[in-house]
């Protein structure tokens, strides 16, 4: 081989190599400008979903509030029963303090008997009674 040929060959390969690292750099370019452009399709998507995100972000909100408020009538009404159960007990009590003095002040009701309960029969002693009482008091 000459050296005129081979001056051509270098020539030749150094010309093939630019044109191949032409292309290349032209393929990078349209592929980094179609990933950008997907890139901007995705941003504007992101952008008109934002709305949804918003509303969405309302309605949680609304309904913590909504449960917030719940949780606050409930605590309300949980007072109130426990207030109510509170005044049952107390009127309860009372009733059966009547029903004591009443059967310590009947001579019929043994009130220290074991089975004794205020205003039932079963505190009745056994014995004869000096009248009709049914041993509760109304």
């Amino acid at each position: 081989m000459s050296t005129a040929q081979i001056i051509a060959l270098v020539v030749a390969v150094i010309v093939v190599l630019a044109v191949l690292a032409v292309v290349v750099i032209m393929m990078n370019k349209k592929k980094a400008e179609h990933r950008r452009h997907e890139a901007e399709q995705l941003r504007s998507r992101a952008g008109a979903h934002r709305g949804a995100i918003d509303q969405t972000e309302q309605q949680a909100r609304e309904a913590e509030a909504a449960a917030q408020l719940k949780r606050a009538e409930a605590e309300r009404a949980e007072r109130q029963a426990a207030e109510a159960r509170q005044a049952h007990h107390v009127e309860e009590a009372q009733h059966e303090d009547v029903l004591r003095e009443a059967d310590r002040l009947d001579p019929d009701v043994n009130h220290k008997a074991d089975d004794y309960r205020p205003g039932h029969s079963s505190g009745h002693s056994s014995g004869p009674t000096s009248g009709p009482t049914s041993g509760t008091v109304n």
